[in-house]
């Protein structure tokens, strides 16, 4: 006896609720204030009006574009902290076997290298 399995369809939905006033969302508003970025869902009659609050300061503002923020950005590059401990060592310096390599240390190995 063989089993016959009905396939099932799934649909999932999502919907937008307006951030304002539990209506149903038509758009997500993405912007900026202040160093921070901001997103709220908004019907279109919200979406316009904060469209039109934002036009005289957007009329006036000047557009940047995007930029990623590097993490620390230093003068010095990343090394193999294997091969700066064997050299430290070489030169007689002295560097633990783990943890943080002194400054002075690869200051020193950048320069001969």
């Amino acid at each position: 006896m063989q089993e016959v399995v009905a396939a099932v369809a799934q649909q999932t939905r999502i919907l937008l609720t307006d951030d304002m006033d539990g209506s149903l969302a038509a758009t997500t508003v993405k912007f900026g204030f202040d160093g921070a970025s901001y997103e709220i869902d908004l019907s279109e009659a919200h979406a316009g009006q904060f469209a039109r609050a934002m036009e005289p300061y957007l009329e006036n503002a000047r557009r940047v574009s995007r930029q990623r923020h590097p993490a620390q950005a230093t003068s010095r590059t990343r090394h193999d902290q294997s091969a700066v401990r064997a050299w430290a060592r070489e030169q007689g310096l002295k560097v633990s076997e783990r943890g943080r390599i002194p400054a002075h240390v690869l200051a020193r190995f950048e320069a001969a290298h």
